[in-house]
């Protein structure tokens, strides 16, 4: 039985296959974000939103990896959100935010 290391999709050439084919006049607004090492969650959602113009209304069967549950934190610290506030905002549940608050912080 061969060994089958898990990786990440490779969003860099997924949303540059699109822009290319579909959307070559958003290709400028969406070039910091693809000229990045390595592109998180975060920055999915917001290729998401600059390409399609909408945020992904259901997140049933979507993950965060450590790095991007960090970064949504430091977004609540930053901005003086509560709970509900930031869920509202990334379109999560508060029981979410609160189990990540009460593992991570």
């Amino acid at each position: 039985m061969e060994n089958y290391e898990y990786s990440n999709p490779d969003y860099k050439r997924i949303y540059s296959d699109i822009l290319v084919a579909k959307f070559p006049h958003k290709i400028s607004e969406c070039q910091t974000i693809l000229s990045k090492k390595t592109i998180s969650v975060l920055d999915v959602i917001k290729l998401n939103t600059i390409i399609f113009g909408f945020f992904q209304e259901n997140q049933k069967h979507r993950s965060y990896d450590r790095a991007t549950i960090f970064e949504i934190l430091d977004y609540q610290k930053k901005n003086k959100l509560n709970n509900s506030q930031l869920a509202l905002h990334f379109k999560l549940s508060r029981s979410t935010i609160a189990k990540w608050r009460k593992h991570f912080v």
